[in-house]
């Protein structure tokens, strides 16, 4: 792929993803955020537009086999793939880490009260992102499957069980978005993941897990806003209605 200042972000991503790392570091959004160009996100972040096209050009000489394997999956397999790898990761992720959080509340608390903010944050979104999912594993991606199978066997477009597709794909990304607001909250809050002079190794755990958490959350959404939306909104498009 060339990159120039017009390349859109989600762009850049999907053609290798190692190029997601660079751009959360300097902060800009390629999940939610990622239908603007290159000069635009870099100017709202205060970015070297060219510095950065520089480093991701020096990123994309290095071959990234996941975008290949996922741009071959059908979407059923890309929608399975989600599930088993992002969603199973959130919910295997939240009990610990809400258990965690209440631990340094208690003890850190006191010192560092952001902590009960942060806390706060997460579980509330926690419990969003889960009702999210189980939206998605209910009705949306089965929808999605059925349009995929009914397309390969030259049947009616099924019926839809949430009104309109489009409308529903801008719900989950509105989301989306919500979720990705409140982990930009609690990286301010804790100073980008940053461990403190004064925290035991709870403490660093847990905030390393919340970065660990943020960083999948960014992907997971990628996969869904930038890929299998899209691609579910294109093959809609090829039935006559």
């Amino acid at each position: 792929m060339n990159i120039s200042a017009d390349s859109f972000v989600k762009e850049v991503v999907k053609s290798n993803f190692k190029t997601a790392r660079l751009f959360q570091d300097y902060n800009i959004d390629y999940c939610c955020g990622g239908k603007k160009a290159i000069y635009e996100a870099c100017e709202e972040a205060g970015v070297d537009a060219e510095q950065l096209i520089s480093q991701l050009e020096l990123i994309l000489t290095q071959k990234d086999p996941g975008p290949e394997y996922i741009n071959k999956l059908s979407l059923k397999e890309l929608s399975d793939y989600i599930v088993k790898r992002h969603h199973a990761y959130v919910r295997n992720s939240i009990p610990a880490l809400k258990k965690n959080l209440e631990k340094i509340c208690k003890v850190h608390g006191e010192d560092h009260p952001e902590l009960f903010e942060i806390n706060s944050l997460f579980t509330k979104t926690a419990g969003e992102l889960t009702m999210h999912m189980q939206k998605e594993e209910l009705m949306l991606f089965p929808y999605i499957n059925r349009l995929e199978l009914a397309k390969a066997s030259s049947a009616s477009i099924p019926k839809s069980p949430f009104g309109s597709v489009s409308n529903t794909f801008e719900m989950m990304m509105e989301e989306h978005q919500d979720e990705v607001n409140s982990f930009i909250e609690i990286s301010e809050l804790s100073k980008n993941y940053q461990t403190p002079e004064d925290a035991c190794l709870s403490y660093e755990v847990t905030l390393k897990q919340l970065k660990d958490f943020e960083d999948d959350l960014h992907q997971h959404i990628h996969l869904e806003n930038n890929i299998l939306f899209k691609k579910a909104l294109e093959l809609e498009g090829k039935f006559k209605i």
